[in-house]
């Protein structure tokens, strides 16, 4: 086969597989859990629902429209990138690392564009529901992210004498996150690890 098509092949396998991965997990999450949840898997390991308006790991700093909008226009940009990089015979590994990228970005997009239309509210009280398009808690664009992945590893408390943080607690790993995100991360520290020059390469070559 040739190497064009099998890298777009693989492009499309893992796009497809981190997506159909990542909704069902938040779709069994969401109609399964009141938010706020917690299932304890092992004592560094939880399912621990909650939603987010920002980006991954919960970071928030814009506003949720642009934001999914900035979201839309990354992945087309990056799938325009791919593109490029599949016509300029990259290496098999960098395409993996950028499919992974796009692929959790737009798992994520999906939360936003569609969930407030089709899920009733989830509280600390109330499982959500499947409703009729349009009757759920929210409008187009302004759905929250669904997160569930907790990995408190170890905690502890810094030494009172410490600037700043004397005496707060530390948590490793604090932010809860979703398989999006998860597959984000793995395909930047891919890139960052085992690609920087050909990142370099190809951005110049655009």
């Amino acid at each position: 086969m040739e190497l064009r098509k099998k890298q777009l092949y693989i492009t499309w396998g893992i796009v497809i597989g981190v997506l159909l991965i990542d909704q069902i997990i938040k779709i069994l999450v969401k109609t399964n859990m009141p938010l706020h949840d917690s299932i304890r898997i092992f004592d560094w390991f939880y399912i621990s629902f909650t939603e987010n308006n920002g980006m991954a790991f919960g970071i928030e700093f814009i506003g949720k429209l642009f934001l999914t909008l900035f979201r839309i226009a990354a992945v087309f940009a990056i799938v325009y990138f791919i593109y490029k990089c599949v016509k300029n015979v990259a290496k098999t590994g960098f395409i993996v690392c950028m499919a992974m990228i796009v692929a959790g970005a737009a798992g994520n997009i999906i939360d936003c564009m569609f969930y407030g239309l089709i899920f009733s509210e989830s509280t600390h009280t109330q499982v959500a529901q499947f409703v009729a398009l349009g009757d759920g808690y929210q409008s187009f664009l302004h759905g929250r992210v669904v997160d569930m992945f907790y990995f408190p590893l170890f905690e502890f408390h810094w030494p009172e004498w410490v600037p700043f943080v004397g005496g707060d607690l530390f948590r490793f790993f604090g932010p809860i996150f979703n398989f999006a995100d998860a597959s984000i991360t793995l395909g930047v520290i891919g890139l960052l690890i085992g690609y920087p020059k050909s990142l370099s390469k190809h951005f110049n070559a655009l």
